[in-house]
């Protein structure tokens, strides 16, 4: 059983999806020999980043941890496939613990982060509510009914 801690500053595949590079990312590698005869480790992550809500733009911590059991490989990923365990590249039978411990943070963060629902989100833009009545909300104050796709139909009929 090896233990890692790393800062996030030094992972650069997880800087785009930080609001704040502060924090740390712990990281536990336990290896073994897989039935493949190769190199295999069970790897689990644990870390509260400050990620950027794509809602709002904000940051918020958000508390994750993650895991894999990956086999080891010098040979084409594709080739070496059996498909019981995740496969990592090994150059000249080395591995990049770093480079191991960050690829699970990031397959256990979010696609998309977001802070909350959006409703709750304290930052997340508000638009005001039409207080026209319901008879009347298609209707702009002149009396007029508002057709915002009248401009899309006309171009349609030129082409």
């Amino acid at each position: 059983m090896l233990e890692r801690v790393y800062a996030l500053e030094e992972l650069p595949r997880l800087q785009d999806l930080l609001a704040t590079p502060e924090g740390e990312l712990q990281a536990r590698f336990a290896f073994a020999k897989a039935s493949s005869g190769r190199a295999s480790a069970t790897v689990s992550v644990r870390a509260v980043p400050q990620l950027l809500c794509q809602r709002c733009l904000q940051g918020f911590a958000f508390p994750v941890s993650g895991g894999s059991e990956v086999e080891f490989t010098d040979e084409d990923l594709a080739a070496a496939s059996d498909g019981k365990r995740e496969l990592f590249r090994a150059e000249a039978g080395r591995v990049s613990l770093r480079e191991l411990a960050e690829e699970e943070l990031l397959l256990a963060l979010p696609i998309a982060a977001a802070c909350s629902i959006p409703e709750r989100c304290p930052h997340a833009p508000r638009f005001a509510a039409d207080a026209q009545a319901p008879e009347s909300a298609g209707a702009s104050e002149s009396g007029e009914m508002r057709r915002p796709f009248r401009e899309l139909r006309d171009l349609l009929k030129k082409t």
